[in-house]
């Protein structure tokens, strides 16, 4: 019963994990749009000045109306010549309204983006305390009956979940420098605690350690298992290679990495620190994807 708490409990940060990335996305969706909405709104601006300025010279040219044109022009082709130009200062105003008209329909376009966006962050935003107040309840729950176990049972517990212990492996080679050096960030943090929603430097959760190291190679993931089973490029367990981000359950709720001969550093489960594991231990493999090459 314990185990299966804990196993939930990581389920469920990994959701509240996936839900800030997401909101994340959205509130970047706020920002974009209203960016383009004042963008448009200045284009809107700038081209009602000019319109004014066209529009009183579509019926006039220096003074003169096509009446004036007809009665001072010398001769036909000078007439001819100047309402041409009367034409095309019509024709370029016509243009311009258009283009007014476009420019206006973009910024109220892009505003009704930026609200309908801004109103998708502050749901996810409610949903993601909602699953926050739940997630410090349940692990209030399991920390209970965790505490309540004999120190075998917790060792049990912990087995359960968190697979068995190896020793750190000496002289890991990965098949790029962004994997070598994202393999290396993650050995480093090894006897560091598991803390539910963390991303380092001291302490961390399964997505917040894969996050970590490869963020100091340079590449940025999003904390969440569930996205960072999305990126980079599918790979089969046959083909793994050190850096490979192995993935767990169905749906995906765990994450660790891989770092050659079957092993993978990770971090497993509250109450154990960041270790080096069997890639058997946690029992229900789902996937793995290379990050980097």
């Amino acid at each position: 019963m314990v185990a299966d708490a804990n196993h939930q409990l990581e389920v469920v940060t990994e959701q509240v994990n996936e839900a800030k990335v997401q909101l994340e996305k959205q509130q970047a969706a706020v920002a974009s749009a209203d960016q383009a909405a004042a963008d448009a709104q200045t284009r809107l601006d700038a081209l009602d000045g000019q319109i004014r300025q066209i529009a009183r010279s579509a019926y006039t040219t220096e003074g003169f109306s096509r009446l004036d044109v007809l009665l001072t022009s010398d001769s036909a082709e000078e007439f001819v010549h100047q309402i041409g130009t009367l034409d095309a200062i019509a024709g370029h105003t016509n243009e311009q309204v258009a283009e007014i008209a476009t420019a206006a329909d973009a910024a109220e376009q892009a505003q009704a983006t930026a609200d309908e966006a801004a109103a998708q962050a502050q749901k996810s935003y409610d949903d993601i305390a909602a699953q926050q107040k739940d997630l410090q309840a349940k692990i209030a729950d399991y920390q209970r009956q965790y505490d309540a176990l004999t120190a075998p049972q917790q060792q049990q517990v912990l087995a359960a979940h968190g697979g068995d212990t190896q020793a750190v492996p000496s002289g890991v080679i990965a098949p790029s420098a962004a994997a070598q050096k994202a393999v290396d960030t993650a050995l480093a943090q090894v006897g560091d605690p598991y803390v539910y929603g963390a991303g380092g430097p001291d302490a961390f959760d399964c997505s917040g350690l894969t996050q970590y190291a490869y963020s100091a190679a340079g590449v940025s993931l999003p904390h969440s298992s569930k996205s960072q089973s999305q990126m980079g490029m599918a790979v089969s367990r046959d083909a793994l290679q050190p850096g490979d981000l192995v993935f767990f359950y169905s749906p995906v709720s765990h994450v660790g990495m891989y770092i050659g001969n079957g092993q993978m550093v990770h971090a497993s489960t509250s109450g154990q620190p960041v270790k080096v594991a069997s890639l058997d231990s946690m029992g229900s493999y789902n996937s793995a994807r290379r990050i980097a090459g």
